[in-house]
């Protein structure tokens, strides 16, 4: 069975894109071979990989609109076993084109299933909300990563979160499951971030990574230059942490149908 995560969070700016891209990115050089699908209108990941505006088509929009089979929209990179499904501002009106009809939660899953088996895992960059594309991802998946920003306000939208996949799961997919909680935009300064992560692993346990994402320029630099972290600068901290969670993942369980 090919794992299929989606990265979800009903908040923006909360590392969804950057912990796609780059446990993509880290995964693939470990040797499984992986697919970063774009869900997000704003294309952020397909930037992140340097995907030029005008070589998005087709993409992620053509694919839940059925013009096109998932194999033909795969773009790619610069890594090794890596490719994308890139987004464009077309993809905001695809829940328009295919809300009329019946079972349309369910067009990414069947065009992953269509999908050869040449990839170990695919990897979704779910856009805010929990609409049309997001009930499409989850879905479509088996796992869930939820990147959760060290704030003040981190577990209030966890609950809201934590009730869509199991809505999810008992009415659309009852494969999906929670793999893990992703602290990000840790600041070892901040005495704040320490009491939300020792609060988030209170309530939630061992569903938190160890892996934490910390605060680092280098991440915040990596996606102009349309580069994942790991090639941008694969010695500074957040490399590392990329590398960690990426190892974490693997360890926890099935993977591309081989146990870890």
């Amino acid at each position: 069975m090919r794992t299929v995560f989606s990265i979800v969070n009903q908040k923006g700016g909360v590392g969804k894109t950057t912990t796609a891209v780059n446990l993509a990115t880290a995964l693939s050089i470990s040797g499984k071979s992986c697919v970063v699908i774009d869900l997000d209108p704003q294309g952020n990941a397909s930037t992140g990989f340097a995907i030029q505006s005008n070589k998005r088509q087709p993409g992620a929009y053509e694919v839940l609109t059925r013009r096109v089979e998932l194999a033909d929209a795969i773009k790619p990179t610069e890594v090794n076993g890596l490719g994308v499904v890139p987004s464009s501002v077309s993809l905001a009106k695809a829940e328009y084109e295919v809300n009329n009809g019946d079972g349309n939660e369910f067009i990414l899953k069947q065009a992953i299933e269509k999908l050869p088996v040449d990839f170990s895992a695919i990897i979704i960059d779910c856009p805010p909300g929990l609409g049309f594309l997001t009930t499409n991802a989850l879905t479509a998946s088996n796992k869930v990563l939820i990147p959760l920003q060290c704030e003040f306000y981190a577990l209030e939208g966890l609950s809201q979160i934590l009730r869509v996949i199991k809505d999810i799961k008992s009415g659309l997919n009852s494969s999906l499951d929670l793999d893990g909680i992703l602290l990000t935009m840790y600041d070892s300064r901040n005495k704040l971030s320490f009491q939300v992560e020792e609060d988030v692993r209170e309530v939630m346990g061992s569903a938190v990574y160890d892996t934490i994402i910390p605060r680092n320029i280098k991440i915040s630099e990596a996606p102009s230059h349309g580069k994942p972290i790991l090639l941008y600068d694969h010695s500074c901290i957040g490399s590392e942490a990329y590398v960690n969670l990426a190892a974490e993942v693997l360890k926890r369980g099935n993977f591309g149908g081989l146990k870890n």
